[in-house]
C-alpha cells in the first residue's frame, strides 16, 4: 500500500469525560467491534474476573478506575484505528492532557443521568483551546436519565458546544425502545440481550410509514415522529467542515454496557473522523505526508511487564515513515538512537512492528533516556509544543521507611517523575525530597507501584506548601537575588533538571516575595523557556 494510502486510513482519537461515565466500556466495546477482543469485560462487576482490556494496571483492576492513559489499536472496515482511553479522575489530568497533544479528534462520553460534571467541563476547555474535533457520545441510555433535549441545551450551555444529534433515543429507561439512527435512517430496536443487539438494524428512510407503529407502538411512534421534527426545525444540518474545524459537535446516544448504538458511533466515526493533521513545531509547521520521520514523546510508562523493569516511550508518529533499526536523532541529546523492537498495541498484546505511518502510536524500549516532550526526527531539529508540566497543587515529604532498599527506593522515584505521575522536588537546605502532585490520589498510586515493582517502601509526611515556582532572574549576581536567596533559603528547592523552585507556603507570603524582589520573575509551570 502506498505511504500516503497509509496515512489516509489512519484515525487517532482520545475518550475523554468524567470518571465513571462509562469511557473504559467504550473503548472495550470499540475493540470488540474490531475484533480485538472476543468478549468484553464489564468493569463493574467483580463476578468477571476478566478485568477490562485497558486497565493494566494492578491498582486500576483493585480500584475500578483507569490511571494511567493506555493505547489500543485495531483494525475495522480497513481503517486502521488508534485509540488513547485517558483517566477521567481529576487527580490525573495532567496526563490527560498530555494525551490530547497527541489525538487528531475526540469522543467525549456523558452519563444520561449525571449530565455534563466538572471535569469534563476541564477537557473540552483544552479540546477548544486546540480546536480539535470532538463527537459526543451520551452513554447509559437504559438507565433513568434527563430528558434528551434537556441534555443537549446542558452541553451547549455548560462545554460551549454546537451540537447536531445523528442519532436519537426512542424512550429511556425502562421505557427504552431503541435508537433511531438519522445520519443513516434505520432503526436499532434495543432488546436487552446484547447478544442480539449488535446486528438488527431495520431500514426506515420514512418516519411517517405504518411500519414503525408496528416496531415500537403507536404513541411511542407518534413522540419518536415529533421529537425528530423537533430536532431538524431546532439544530443545524450537519456540516464535516465545521466538525473538522470544531466549530460542530455530531452526537449519539447509546449504551456502552448493552453494546448499544457503539456501532452507529463507530460508522459514522470512520466516515468524518479527521485523518493524521498537521502539528505546529516551534520551528515550523510539520505535515504528515512529508517524507521525512519525526514524533515526539507524549507518555512515559515503567513496568508494564513487572518481572522485566522496562520503561516504554510513546511516541506519536507525525509525519514519514518509522522503521525499526533505523538510527533517528533524539534533539535534546543530539545523539542518534536507533530501535531493534518498537511496539504497536493490539488490544493487549503486544507486537513488533517494523514499519509505523503517521498517526500511529508506538511504543519504544527507553532506558531512561527519554522524558516527556522529547522529538525523534531524521535530523532535522524540531521541537514540538505543547506537553506541559503543571505546578504541584500537593506536596510531601517522602520518607524510605526500609533502610536497607534506599537504592531501590531512589531509583524508582527517579523513574517514576521520568513518567510524569509526579515532580521532585530537593531541598536546598537539608536534601529532604519533596513530591509535588497535581492530585492526592497519585500519592497512592506512587506508594502502591514503589512498594510492587521496586520492593522499596516508603511513607509521607505534610508539608505546608502553597504553589511551586519556577524562578527566574537575569542576573544572578545581583544583590537582590543573593538576597532572597539567604533570606528564602529553607523555601527554595530544585526539580529534576535542577532549576531553581520556591516553594511558597501561602498565596499571601507568595504575593510578598514577588512584590520585594522585581527583578525575579515567578512561574507556574516549567515549561517557560
Amino acid at each position: 500500500m502506498s505511504f500516503l494510502k497509509e496515512i489516509n486510513r489512519r484515525r487517532t482519537f482520545g475518550i475523554i469525560s468524567h470518571p465513571d461515565a462509562g469511557k473504559t466500556t467504550l473503548t472495550e466495546k470499540l475493540l470488540l467491534f474490531g475484533g480485538a477482543i472476543q468478549e468484553a469485560g464489564a468493569v463493574k462487576s467483580n463476578k468477571i474476573k476478566k478485568g477490562a482490556t485497558s486497565d493494566f494496571m494492578e491498582i486500576e483492576r483493585q480500584r475500578g478506575i483507569s490511571v494511567a492513559t493506555s493505547v489500543l489499536a485495531f483494525e475495522y472496515n480497513g481503517i486502521k484505528i488508534n485509540i488513547l482511553d485517558t483517566p477521567g479522575h481529576k487527580d490525573f489530568a495532567e496526563d490527560t492532557f498530555r494525551t490530547l497533544t497527541a489525538v487528531d479528534s475526540v469522543i467525549v462520553v456523558i452519563d444520561v443521568a449525571k449530565g455534563v460534571e466538572e471535569q469534563t467541563e476541564k477537557l473540552v476547555q483544552v479540546c477548544r483551546m486546540r480546536n480539535i474535533p470532538m463527537i459526543v457520545f451520551i452513554n447509559k441510555m437504559d438507565r433513568e436519565g434527563k430528558d434528551a433535549f434537556d441534555l443537549l441545551d446542558e452541553i451547549e450551555q455548560k462545554l460551549g458546544l454546537k451540537v447536531v444529534p445523528l442519532s436519537f433515543p426512542i424512550g429511556m429507561g425502562y421505557d427504552f425502545k431503541g435508537i433511531y439512527n438519522i445520519w443513516e435512517k434505520n432503526i436499532n430496536l434495543f432488546s436487552g440481550d446484547s447478544r442480539k443487539d449488535i446486528e438488527e438494524t431495520i431500514e426506515i428512510s420514512d418516519l411517517a410509514s405504518p411500519e414503525l407503529d408496528k416496531l415500537v407502538g403507536e404513541n411511542t411512534a407518534n413522540t419518536l415522529r415529533e421529537e425528530i421534527e423537533l430536532v431538524s426545525g431546532i439544530y443545524p444540518q450537519f456540516n464535516k467542515e465545521d466538525y473538522l474545524n470544531g466549530e460542530q459537535q455530531p452526537v449519539f446516544f447509546g449504551s456502552a454496557l448493552n453494546n448499544f448504538g457503539v456501532r452507529e458511533l463507530l460508522d459514522c466515526f470512520v466516515e468524518i473522523a479527521p485523518k493524521p493533521r498537521p502539528k505546529q513545531s516551534e520551528e515550523r509547521i510539520v505535515k504528515p505526508d512529508e517524507k521525512a520521520f519525526s514524533g515526539f514523546v507524549f507518555k512515559i510508562h515503567a513496568n508494564m511487564d513487572p518481572n522485566h523493569r522496562n520503561r516504554l516511550a510513546f511516541i506519536k508518529i507525525v509525519s514519514g515513515e518509522f522503521k525499526r533499526n533505523t538510527p533517528y536523532l533524539h534533539v535534546r541529546h543530539n545523539k542518534k538512537l536507533k530501535f531493534s523492537s518498537p511496539n504497536a498495541f493490539f488490544a493487549e498484546k503486544k507486537e513488533i512492528v517494523d514499519i509505523s505511518y503517521p498517526g500511529d502510536i508506538v511504543g519504544l524500549q527507553d532506558t531512561g533516556s527519554f522524558k516527556i516532550g522529547d522529538t525523534l526526527t531524521e535530523g532535522e531539529v524540531l521541537n514540538y509544543k505543547g506537553v506541559p508540566s503543571f505546578s504541584p497543587e500537593h506536596f510531601r515529604y517522602i520518607n524510605n521507611a526500609d533502610p536497607m532498599k534506599a537504592k531501590q527506593l531512589y531509583k524508582g522515584i527517579d523513574q517514576l517523575m521520568d513518567e510524569g505521575v509526579a515532580q521532585l522536588f530537593t531541598l536546598d537546605l537539608n536534601g529532604r525530597k519533596v513530591i509535588g502532585t497535581v492530585g492526592a490520589l497519585q500519592y497512592e498510586v506512587i506508594q502502591y507501584r514503589l512498594e510492587h515493582e521496586y520492593g522499596a517502601k516508603c511513607t509521607y509526611e505534610n508539608l505546608n506548601v502553597h504553589k511551586a515556582c519556577w524562578v527566574k532572574t537575569d542576573n544572578e549576581k545581583s544583590e537582590e537575588f543573593k538576597e532572597f536567596i539567604r533570606v528564602k533559603q529553607r523555601f527554595l528547592a530544585r526539580d529534576k533538571q535542577n532549576q531553581l523552585v520556591f516553594l511558597a507556603d501561602s498565596m499571601f507570603s507568595l504575593q510578598m516575595t514577588q512584590q520585594k524582589y522585581p527583578s525575579i520573575t515567578f512561574h507556574f509551570t516549567s515549561e517557560f523557556e
